[in-house]
């Protein structure tokens, strides 16, 4: 699976979201910039088949098909939209996705998940206290558990604090489990996760 964004933007003077191109496709993780409080919103939103552009083009595998895109891939921690409420308990959080997902959403069938993943210790911590990197491989182990996802698009990992290469290093390990993953994230994590990139490739 390929998505790729050509020169997408939304907004009047694409206020909501200047112009931006992307692609993002299945054992890869990529990283996308957008910066200010709404844009990532606005482009992770896009990028899962979720919004219409004003301008620009988004295609799956080369054609237009957003209904494609939304069933296949699943919006992960968007401001607003997607993100749980910062006082629900990880449990909480985790049964409502289990219903999601098709599974028994009980304390029970959540514990036990959480157990599965090695993240039992959170189940009565509020979501908005678990440490970043955490919250990302729990918010994505979730996602992945929904019927026909094969992409995740997470939006704002660094919003949350913590060190940069943490999260990213679980977006890759989903790459690797062959989901495509698209992370929006500000210039300062990029600038990091660059700087990491090209150590490695200098290690080679």
């Amino acid at each position: 699976m390929r998505i790729v964004l050509n020169a997408v933007a939304k907004g009047r003077a694409h206020s909501a979201l200047p112009e931006t191109s992307t692609s993002y496709e299945t054992g890869r993780a990529t990283l996308v910039v957008a910066e200010t409080e709404q844009r990532p919103t606005v482009l992770g939103l896009v990028a899962s088949g979720r919004m219409k552009v004003d301008s620009g083009t988004v295609t799956l595998d080369g054609r237009s098909d957003s209904s494609g895109i939304r069933r296949r891939v699943a919006l992960v921690d968007a401001p607003v939209v997607s993100e749980p409420e910062s006082n629900v308990t990880v449990t909480g959080v985790v049964a409502e996705e289990l219903m999601f997902a098709g599974h028994a959403p009980n304390p029970f069938s959540a514990a036990r998940w959480l157990e599965g993943i090695g993240l039992e210790s959170l189940a009565n911590v509020a979501i908005g206290n678990v440490e970043p990197a955490a919250r990302v491989r729990l918010l994505l182990e979730l996602a992945a558990l929904r019927k026909d996802v094969e992409g995740l698009v997470l939006v704002a990992p660094d919003r949350h604090g913590g060190e940069p290469l943490a999260w990213w290093r679980i977006a890759e390990e989903f790459a690797e489990r062959g989901y495509a993953v698209l992370v929006v994230a500000g210039h300062a994590s990029k600038t990091m996760i660059d700087a990491l990139d090209e150590t490695v490739e200098a290690a080679r």
